[in-house]
């Protein structure tokens, strides 16, 4: 799990970091749908082998028959994916239908983090594990979360390449923590910025990944990976 992880890390951040040259030499419509092309079958490969594999190794603890504690994961879970996917808002950009662009967010979920999707995989990463309680999950965990660390950095370090000075002042007004920024004064959090289609259609789609999920765990099963 943890060589998946890492080849995933290794496509996925080093198309990163070839992007403003790519889209020089082959424009940004074509870089962004020859990065889906290799980061999606990758990650899909990282889906199906977790759901295959989340039992092995040595249970380290079972608290799945604690009382509240299922529901507790499903919260956790579904606010793990609002921090995942909150700068998705243009679906045209993501599609490639539109040019994609890099922008400096600094509105809505940003202003919690800079980087949500650090947050959000820490708390996916804290839910699984805490119903799986197998080493192979607490493995996982710490893999996707070291990667995901790493990710900061990198995002920083190409949004600086890019943006220069706007980023630098963008990264003072802002945190990486959860709230820092916020309680610290240099950021304030405006909730009207959450009232915008592109959340509620996040809150959508963690509906229907709840009705899913059993559906693709038995799917994967009939993957003999």
């Amino acid at each position: 799990m943890v060589g998946l992880i890492l080849t995933f890390a290794i496509a996925h951040s080093g198309l990163a970091a070839l992007r403003i040259w790519a889209e020089e030499k082959i424009g940004a419509r074509l870089y962004r749908v020859i990065f889906a092309l290799v980061s999606i079958p990758l990650a899909v490969v990282l889906f199906i082998y977790y759901f295959n594999h989340r039992y092995d190794g040595i249970q380290l603890w079972n608290f799945q028959d604690v009382t509240g504690l299922h529901e507790f994961v499903l919260v956790l879970s579904a606010i793990a994916f609002l921090f995942l996917y909150p700068a998705t808002f243009n679906l045209g950009e993501v599609a490639a239908i539109q040019k994609p662009q890099v922008y400096l967010f600094e509105t809505g979920i940003t202003r919690i983090s800079r980087h949500p999707q650090l947050l959000g995989m820490s708390l996916w990463c804290i839910a699984h594990t805490l119903w799986l309680g197998t080493s192979f999950a607490l493995t996982t965990a710490i893999a996707l979360v070291s990667y995901h660390l790493f990710a900061v950095w990198h995002g920083d370090q190409r949004l600086f390449k890019r943006h220069g000075e706007a980023f630098l002042a963008l990264k003072e007004r802002t945190s990486v923590i959860p709230f820092l920024a916020i309680i610290q004064g240099r950021q304030q959090l405006v909730l009207k910025e959450f009232v915008r289609p592109a959340y509620i259609g996040i809150a959508i789609t963690v509906v229907i990944f709840r009705w899913l999920h059993p559906i693709v765990i038995t799917a994967a099963a009939n993957v003999n990976w």
